[in-house]
């Protein structure tokens, strides 16, 4: 089956696209900055640099701690994180009704993120996606991660299709530039975690959502 647009697959990017990870991700920062003595940073200060993943957290939360000593932090904040990945995390508001269409019109989609495997298909899988999707493909799956758009040529392959007939969306400067280094549409996700200063529309999408929803209506699935 084919979207209004000729579509056939929609591949999301995970932390700040499709699932709203911020606040278990900040708690497991948070618990790290305990253990050393140190007070919890304001959610307000972590959720934009979530889709960056652990090195820009533990940078704002540590500043410049030295190899060895970075290496332990981050051991012990993804250690905390993959105890507690779904405690929080929930679809973004409107995204049960935006995949139960894709799947309804025969779309197929899937997860690709710079997460790895063994964060991503657990926290999949508790948040009941792991089932539904066509395919995952983590940040360490392949040698090259995103920005790079091998990821993305992967999952078109896994899900055989051109990656023409693909839409990739995400929420930073380097879904953009995967997607569109991989022959495929990019739009962003507006509501996800962008900092301050980050404006979405000096990438160059196709499109910019500010609700999940949105989506339906460009794809051309709306009732």
């Amino acid at each position: 089956m084919r979207s209004g647009r000729g579509l056939r697959g929609v591949l999301f990017d995970l932390d700040g696209t499709l699932l709203d990870t911020a606040l278990d991700m900040a708690a497991a920062l948070n618990r790290v900055r305990g253990s050393e003595g140190l007070p919890a940073l304001p959610f307000a200060q972590v959720r934009p640099l979530v889709s960056h993943g652990a090195p820009r957290l533990l940078k704002l939360a540590f500043g410049d701690p030295g190899p060895a000593r970075y290496e332990d932090l981050r051991r012990r904040f993804l250690d905390f994180y993959r105890q507690s990945l779904a405690v929080h995390t929930r679809l973004f508001a409107g995204f049960d009704l935006v995949l139960e269409r894709i799947e309804s019109a025969g779309l197929a989609w899937g997860v690709v993120t710079n997460k790895p495997g063994w964060l991503a298909e657990p926290l999949l899988a508790e948040t009941g996606l792991a089932s539904r999707c066509a395919c995952i493909v983590a940040g360490d799956t392949l040698a090259e991660r995103k920005p790079h758009p091998l990821p993305l040529l992967h999952a078109a392959g896994l899900l055989g299709l051109e990656p023409r007939e693909c839409v990739y969306v995400g929420d930073a400067e380097r879904d953009v530039q995967a997607a569109r280094n991989a022959g495929m549409i990019p739009l962003v996700a507006g509501f996800g975690y962008l900092g301050e200063g980050e404006d979405p529309a000096a990438w160059q999408p196709e499109a910019i959502f500010t609700r999940p929803e949105e989506l339906l209506d460009w794809l051309e699935l709306a009732p």
